[in-house]
């Protein structure tokens, strides 16, 4: 395995502690789950976060309030 140093800012470092599964777990073991996250997204849900994004920005959505009062809670 090839050894490198990075740079990160404290607070990036703290995100990445608080990430840890547990203590022992190493920022590699840490680093290799986020970017399995990111590729376990296929191109149908990629498209569906896509255009739920854009509902929201065309304003088409309910807040929690209004679906609440919406279902009479």
């Amino acid at each position: 395995m090839a050894t490198t140093t990075i740079q990160l800012s404290i607070e990036m470092k703290n995100k990445l502690q608080d990430m840890k599964i547990h203590p022992r777990e190493t920022y590699e073991e840490v680093l290799e789950r986020l970017l399995e996250d990111l590729q376990e997204l296929n191109s149908e849900t990629k498209g569906d976060i896509k255009r739920a994004l854009h509902e929201i920005e065309e304003g088409r959505f309910r807040t929690h309030k209004q679906l609440k009062t919406e279902m009479g809670f």
